[in-house]
């Protein structure tokens, strides 16, 4: 894609559509095809490790309208001036929970292979993993390299949308392999996704607009909302000069409709090298990010924002729109002060086990951290939302969510899932809302703010004990299948579906009703097979996020 258009390539390109097009028979069934099609729709997803202080985290408020007050007091603060194009979907639940108790089939949630290998192996994929195991204390090497039985929603998604069947997946800190503990992106069964750099993800975006000249006046001019026609008004007058039947001015009239409207989409969001610079697309990465094997830094992980600029600049020009951004495991954030993993963190103790002695300031840090990871989001939110296009911006024809590993990450329950929204995917997601996804479950708007603050917050000597899920949400609350909202999301993106309802290139069916192995996470106990009856129990999207 040229962005610096100019008056020849205008009349040989869109111009001479118009000018051929009337006079192709279908030309009204297509028009309207083409036209509902004409802007473009993506999804980007962010993913962050380990859980929040959910307390902390949720605002009070379970159901409504979401204002910039509810999130104030929260570590969402960063986020309230864009409370009107967000959505949070609340009591979500995501598959294949690991606890203490997951001892084969029906007796727990999930497999019991590793507290992390398996979520983040299916988190995206909503499949269980493979080798199995149902001994949640043991430290055989197979459980530790346990991976997925089916792609990722990344990767299903772009094999209907992206231009080259794959998507952008970027690793923030510069990694492009990862083992099984952290991987998400799986492009086939058992097989982990190479992560490109941002050097990787830039050099591939500059082919798509040139760096050489500047922007020419009809460029200007359209990127001002001058319509392509008036543009090229002296050539069409004399083709509607021309002796032509009354149903082929029609259909002239008809295309030259479609012309402005495929003209605002192509020029909006201005591919280009000054966009690149705008957003800071175009920076360096910051030197010094430290040594590769324990990944502590001297800064704040500042080339986020660096990733944040990338994937809003290949939205903006269309070049990938199923995007997938991912923070690292077991980093030290030193920038922010602290000195000490966040895997450990997490567990509010100074090593990776399920209980112990409360480290000083953990809950303190993990604040940090989730505020962290809301100001990145907010940049991410705030460059989508800078582009203008049609009569929004790239943010309104976006749906871009901040998802996590888990809830709380000592509990390490997938229930109340952690997950924010911004943009409604082109008028498809209501915004501005909060939506309580399980209110059959009776839950209190205190209950589902989870308990993340009852370990490890007062200074007198504490115990922290993540076998016991303490700090989680109660099992019983918030376990509305991630399924369905994923359903949602590429419903929203206009993707196909199969006779059975599940994704499927080219399938005859225009809405998505089925992902994944299972919607119920007890399902996933033992692997594949082991029980019974292992389906999606309830299919369809969630109604309740439908604009």
């Amino acid at each position: 894609m040229n962005q610096h258009i100019n008056r020849r390539i205008l009349l040989k390109g869109l111009g001479g559509a118009v000018v051929a097009a009337p006079f192709l028979g279908s030309i009204f069934e297509r028009s309207a095809r083409a036209q509902a099609a004409t802007t473009p729709k993506r999804t980007i997803v962010m993913f962050t490790h380990y859980g929040c202080i959910t307390n902390k985290w949720f605002p009070a408020k379970l159901d409504g309208e979401l204002t910039a007050a509810d999130l104030m007091s929260t570590t969402l603060a960063p986020l309230a001036p864009f409370a009107s194009k967000l959505l949070m979907p609340r009591g979500i639940r995501t598959m294949n929970e690991w606890t203490a108790s997951n001892r084969g089939a029906g007796k727990g949630r999930g497999q019991g292979n590793d507290s992390h290998t398996q979520i983040v192996g299916s988190i995206f994929t909503c499949q269980p993993v493979t080798p199995n195991s149902n001994d949640p204390f043991s430290f055989e090497d197979p459980k530790f390299n346990a991976k997925p039985v089916g792609p990722s929603l990344d990767h299903i998604m772009a094999k209907q949308l992206s231009p080259k069947g794959t998507p952008l997946f970027m690793n923030v800190s510069g990694q492009s392999r990862e083992g099984a503990q952290s991987a998400i992106s799986y492009s086939a069964a058992e097989t982990i996704f190479p992560a490109v750099t941002a050097a990787q993800a830039f050099s591939s975006l500059t082919g798509l607009f040139r760096t050489d000249a500047p922007m020419n006046a009809d460029t200007w001019a359209i990127s001002k909302g001058k319509a392509i026609t008036d543009i090229v008004k002296d050539d069409l007058n004399r083709l509607m000069s021309k002796d032509m039947s009354r149903a082929d001015k029609d259909k002239l009239q008809a295309w030259m409709e479609l012309a402005n409207q495929v003209g605002g989409v192509v020029a909006s969001a201005q591919c280009n090298q000054d966009l690149a610079m705008t957003l800071g697309a175009s920076n360096k990465p910051a030197t010094g990010m430290g040594d590769a094997l324990t990944r502590k830094v001297s800064d704040t992980m500042d080339n986020a924002d660096l990733y944040m600029a990338i994937a809003a600049l290949a939205a903006a020009c269309n070049a990938n729109p199923v995007i997938f951004l991912k923070f690292p495991n077991n980093f030290v954030f030193s920038g922010l002060g602290i000195n000490a993993d966040a895997h450990n963190q997490s567990h509010r103790l100074d090593n990776a086990g399920m209980q112990g002695a409360c480290v000083p300031n953990a809950v303190q840090n993990l604040l940090k951290i989730d505020g962290y990871y809301t100001q990145k989001f907010a940049n991410l939110v705030k460059y989508l939302d800078s582009m203008r296009e049609d009569d929004g911006t790239v943010l309104d024809n976006s749906v871009a969510v901040w998802m996590n590993e888990m809830s709380d990450g000592n509990a390490h329950n997938l229930n109340n899932s952690p997950i924010i929204q911004a943009g409604s995917g082109g008028g498809f997601f209501k915004t501005g809302r909060i939506v309580n996804l399980d209110k059959d479950s009776g839950a209190t708007p205190e209950q589902m703010l989870g308990r993340s603050l009852a370990q490890c917050v007062d200074g007198a000597p504490q115990t922290s004990d993540g076998v016991s899920q303490a700090t989680g949400t109660d099992s019983k609350y918030g376990n509305a299948p991630v399924n369905k909202y994923f359903c949602n999301i590429m419903n929203a993106m206009g993707m196909k579906a199969d006779a059975s309802g599940f994704p499927a290139k080219d399938g005859p069916a225009s809405e998505i009703t089925h992902f994944g192995y299972s919607d119920k996470t007890e399902d996933f106990t033992g692997g594949v097979g082991a029980v019974a009856g292992a389906t999606i129990h309830k299919p369809g999207q969630f109604a309740e996020l439908k604009a």
